[in-house]
């Protein structure tokens, strides 16, 4: 029999990659404490790149209207992932993903939760004015035709009024579950289109498997303010604010930015 002569270190598989997301938490709290404003635009942009990228999987969908349904929801997901890789390769500040982020850097002591929690929420409230500039600027002009706005209509119907607590919640985990492992997969790898693949492969997942996504629903809400602001039950859409970032949390936050900071390495271990 050969001796083992491996340690429990040697069982940290990803060690690089949560080494990159602790720098990466570093940097985010220097953003935030020292130059507010600078993180306050990041946030907005990734805000901005949602919401334009929802207007294109719309003009997608009822172009392609009279096709295979199935056909024209993956074809839309496909579409909806190019935000993502945006805002991921733009580093821009996105909440759902922060989730992941802050959890690990929290693991490690790098962050206090109070302070994760603070730049969880500013990074939100600035996503969200990302969304509404974006409709606000293309109110004035003709890209919405009248089967867009129906179609968007149609797609916040869904997820509010016609939605449970509990179905918002869990497919609000499943939705940054996948997205957050394609981003601690990207992490692992230079090269800009391998990073682009695994970034893009779990948000189509999530938008064609209709998830639950705080950010992107409250860019849907923002459109709606602008083109269709009577047909908005607003009490259902606090609703699904409220347990679409919980579900989020818990799958981006726990299912793998915990998880995989607990699979790699002890609390006091990081030393960055």
């Amino acid at each position: 029999m050969i001796d083992n002569n491996k340690s429990v270190k040697d069982t940290y598989m990803s060690r690089e990659t949560i080494e990159n997301i602790n720098n990466q938490v570093q940097m985010k709290k220097v953003l935030f404490d020292q130059t507010p404003g600078r993180y306050a635009l990041k946030s907005i942009m990734s805000g901005f790149l949602l919401a334009i990228v929802t207007v294109f999987m719309l003009a997608i969908k009822t172009q392609l209207e009279g096709a295979n349904e199935g056909l024209i929801n993956l074809m839309g997901a496909i579409s909806f992932s190019l935000a993502l890789v945006l805002i991921v390769l733009s580093h821009s500040e996105l909440l759902t993903s922060n989730f992941m982020f802050l959890t690990v850097g929290w693991y490690y002591k790098l962050i206090g939760m109070n302070k994760a929690l603070g730049i969880m929420m500013v990074c939100f409230l600035f996503n969200i004015i990302g969304g509404f500039i974006l409709f606000g600027l293309m109110k004035f002009t003709p890209i919405m035709t009248s089967e867009m706005i129906t179609s968007l209509t149609k797609l916040v119907d869904g997820k509010t009024i016609d939605a449970t607590w509990y179905g918002i919640l869990g497919k609000a985990i499943f939705c940054n579950f996948f997205i957050n492992i394609g981003i601690y997969l990207s992490i692992q790898f230079k090269d800009g289109l391998t990073k682009a693949f695994f970034i893009a492969s779990g948000v189509i997942v999530f938008v064609f498997m209709g998830y639950e996504h705080v950010v992107f629903n409250a860019g849907l809400y923002a459109g709606m303010v602008f083109y269709n602001f009577d047909v908005v039950s607003w009490l259902h859409v606090l609703k699904n604010i409220v347990f679409a970032f919980i579900g989020n949390y818990i799958g981006g936050g726990i299912f793998v930015g915990l998880m995989y900071a607990y699979l790699n390495g002890k609390r006091d271990s990081f030393h960055g």
